[in-house]
């Protein structure tokens, strides 16, 4: 069926106009994204397909080359997902801007927007003020799939820079798992000892797993 074949009250932007977003469907709110199908299925069908194939979290994960290999996706299409994406990964980023960091959920909430969906290993720094907000995030280290390494002399010379009071370490665990590694407890060790020395207290080191995070120093 063309989207020319459905009714013109049953089609997604004329009931977005009349209804409001909430009533309809993820396909149909993705099929406004997308505007258009192709020769073989409407824009309705074509996001039914995609999330019902690949689902939201895959999708989003995807680069613009890997879209572009689905069935049906071209690259205008492709930028309009991964805008969709981005878009939302920079609104639930903003949120937190400002808030002071008081747990490890505080840092999953501010970070996993930025980390959560990467395919390599991330080590991020947390630069805090004297009342726990974040001055400024910082990306000091990008590994490979299964591991990343963050020296001291990266991760404190930022820290210096910006004048922070504190930091918090973070790094995210591509597998989704943020149980840690023995890697991950000596490089904790190695930067609260390289912290103390410079009079820059490490409040924490949290990794960032799919929906889940954990904190190596208060073990939560």
């Amino acid at each position: 069926m063309r989207i020319k074949d459905i009714s013109l009250e049953n089609r997604p932007r004329e009931r977005l106009e009349k209804q409001g977003p909430p009533v309809l469907s993820d396909a149909e709110l993705l099929a406004i994204i997308l505007k258009t199908g192709n020769k073989t299925e409407n824009v309705i069908d074509m996001s039914n397909r995609l999330i019902s194939k690949y689902g939201f979290d895959k999708l989003s994960m995807c680069s613009l080359t890997e879209l572009q290999e689905i069935n049906g996706i071209g690259s205008a299409k492709a930028c309009q997902i991964i805008a969709l994406f981005e878009l939302n990964k920079r609104h639930s980023y903003s949120k937190t801007q400002g808030k002071p960091i008081k747990t490890a959920k505080d840092v999953f909430e501010h970070c996993s927007p930025k980390l959560s969906s990467s395919d390599r290993e991330h080590f991020m720094i947390l630069h805090l003020d004297t009342k726990n907000r974040v001055i400024k995030d910082e990306i000091v280290s990008v590994g490979a799939l299964t591991g990343t390494i963050a020296h001291p002399r990266e991760v404190f010379k930022s820290a210096i820079k910006e004048s922070a009071h504190s930091v918090i370490l973070v790094h995210n665990h591509p597998s989704g798992d943020p149980t840690p590694s023995d890697e991950d407890l000596k490089m904790t060790e190695r930067l609260l000892e390289a912290g103390e020395i410079l009079g820059i207290k490490v409040l924490d080191h949290v990794i960032i797993g799919k929906g889940a995070w954990y904190s190596i120093i208060n073990k939560e």
